[in-house]
């Protein structure tokens, strides 16, 4: 009898209280209840600062007169006369634009190798996210030692394989390539710098991408006798497209918002050669004082971004779609 009772007792389901029952089955409360921390963070640490940088670029507000004065377009109009906001202007869309496509290339190449069976592989993936867990700034410092316009290990191994100068020359006539010197050089050396830290967020996300990729296509491929590279180019890359513009988007918000790598390597030099917007305004803001020409520079970042990110997310619909 025991047992039967037993049984009974299982099969009967347990009810809840009428108000914990009526909680529960709210999906809509429950949902806002558990978005409300994201959008408390949203709002101080993005709505309100966003909210000063517009107040501040319509005011007279600098770092000696804290006072607000409004003063409507007229930062914008002053910055608009700068030249040196227009090459920064310019040097921001050269930097993202070849960061992101190196990024994304490399970030394939990383992934395919991260997926790959082979002895050793956890060493390679943790070689692979070393760049990205760095901090930033002591990545960068590092980077600062090896392009040292003096004693840069890589000016020495390129003079001992004899690409640049004699094996026993340390100083003279073209015997340094002074990476962060040089305009086009310097340029060239923070790309590679930012690079090297960006791409194994993109190799990790598209590590995702490839390991959702069903095994049965590619193996319907391989046995119809698609080789390699029309596996890759019919099969792989397509299903990847949308990861790959996710992780381009991340990438373009980070490189377009990034100043650390710049104030670094060059501190915007050489003559203002490898300037962007966030460090100019930074300099303009921060450094100079001048808070509302900061605020106005920065809000260029908004539109920008905000265009980058629409088309992104709408070549990834149609690509879902299709």
């Amino acid at each position: 009898m025991s047992a039967v009772r037993e049984a009974e007792v299982a099969r009967t389901p347990v009810r809840l209280p009428a108000a914990r029952r009526r909680f529960a089955d709210r999906e809509g409360t429950l949902a806002w209840l558990f978005l409300m921390p994201s959008v408390v963070y949203i709002l101080v640490l993005v709505g309100v600062p966003f909210v000063l940088a517009i107040g501040f670029a319509l005011s007279d507000v600098t770092a000696g007169d804290p006072s607000y004065d409004y003063v409507g377009l007229r930062n914008f109009r002053r910055i608009f006369d700068d030249p040196v906001f227009w090459r920064s202007l310019g040097n921001t869309f050269i930097f993202t634009g070849v960061s992101m496509v190196l990024i994304v290339v490399l970030g394939k190449v990383l992934a395919n190798i991260m997926i790959a069976n082979f002895k050793g592989k956890w060493i390679v993936r943790f070689l692979v996210l070393l760049p990205w867990t760095t901090p930033v700034t002591l990545s960068s410092i590092a980077w600062l030692w090896m392009l040292d316009s003096i004693y840069s290990p890589i000016d020495w191994v390129l003079r001992q394989v004899g690409l640049l100068g004699k094996p026993g020359d340390l100083l003279g006539s073209g015997s340094n390539m002074y990476w962060l010197g040089e305009p086009g050089l310097a340029m060239a050396s923070v790309i590679t710098v930012h690079v090297w830290r960006l791409t194994p967020l993109a190799a990790v996300i598209m590590m995702a991408g490839l390991m959702a990729i069903p095994r049965d296509l590619e193996e319907a491929a391989r046995v119809d006798g698609a080789g390699y590279w029309r596996r890759m180019f019919e099969v792989t890359i397509p299903l990847v497209l949308p990861v790959a513009a996710v992780a381009a988007l991340f990438g373009t918000i980070f490189t377009f918002t990034d100043m650390a790598v710049v104030d670094v390597l060059t501190n915007g030099g050489p003559n203002n050669a490898t300037q962007v917007l966030t460090s100019w305004a930074f300099f303009r803001g921060i450094d100079g004082g001048d808070v509302g020409q900061g605020a106005a520079i920065a809000l260029f970042l908004f539109p920008i971004l905000l265009a980058a990110a629409i088309a992104i997310l709408r070549a990834v619909r149609r690509m879902e779609v299709g």
